[in-house]
């Protein structure tokens, strides 16, 4: 199992992270917005970016079986009715 370990998901990472940098240290030692909506934009756009590069093939496919039901069921459970 690669936990999650692709293309897509270190590109979507390292873009919300330099967002987030390029943020904070725009807010240092007073705001200069410029700099911080770019950061803002970045670290927003780390989600699209990550989920077009999944589509694209650059992501990692759904193990056997993940996904297949719906939340709340546990097939370990017993029933009693």
């Amino acid at each position: 199992m690669s936990h999650g370990s692709s293309p897509a998901s270190w590109t979507a990472v390292l873009v919300c992270l330099a967002g987030f940098t390029i943020g904070g240290i725009a807010l240092i030692p007073e705001p200069h917005w410029v700099p911080f909506t770019i950061g803002v934009v970045l670290a927003v756009a780390a989600g699209p970016i990550g989920l077009i590069m999944s589509r694209m093939g650059l992501g990692v496919e759904r193990a056997p079986g993940h996904g297949d039901r719906p939340h709340g069921v546990d097939e370990h459970r017993a029933t009693t009715d």
